[in-house]
């Protein structure tokens, strides 16, 4: 199975206002060579939370056969709801929380555990801001593409 390392940010210019997501996708073939993919796409209406999810999704989505991926997010919400099993707890609970208030973004969740059925995912926190170049690279994306023109229209956006 391929390795791939993903670096994922989202971005929104107010919450909710227009927002973009940036990824980055890295992979050694069995030469040694790096191969890099970058992805971004802006949006008129959405949120931080949302972007942070799509980021990640169209990442997965970009993957042509099953990999090994090790899928980097300074998102502790995308991460914490993965590592900490936080999903399946609101699955089983019909997508309630713990204190039983609808999850958001149910939309993105159900799109993120469908890209992730042929992989074998594991999410990993980066700090924000702190230098790190894939993650700057991100977020120049998602910036870029929240502030670019020709805007889609986030259909799972719910004010």
């Amino acid at each position: 199975m391929d390795r791939v390392t993903v670096y994922t940010d989202g971005s929104s210019r107010g919450n909710p206002g227009p927002g973009g997501y940036g990824a980055v996708l890295l992979f050694v073939d069995a030469a040694g060579v790096e191969h890099r993919l970058e992805l971004s796409q802006g949006f008129r209406r959405t949120t931080n939370n949302r972007m942070e999810m799509m980021a990640a999704a169209a990442a997965l989505e970009a993957l042509k056969r099953p990999c090994e991926v090790e899928l980097h997010s300074d998102s502790q919400y995308l991460v914490n709801a993965h590592e900490k099993g936080w999903i399946r707890g609101w699955q089983r609970n019909g997508w309630k929380t713990a204190s039983k208030k609808p999850v958001k973004n149910v939309d993105l969740w159900e799109r993120l555990i469908a890209a992730e059925r042929p992989h074998n995912v594991r999410y990993v926190w980066v700090k924000g801001h702190a230098g790190h170049e894939l993650n700057e690279r991100c977020d120049q994306l998602a910036v870029s593409a929240a502030t670019g023109s020709g805007l889609a229209d986030d259909k799972g956006f719910e004010a």
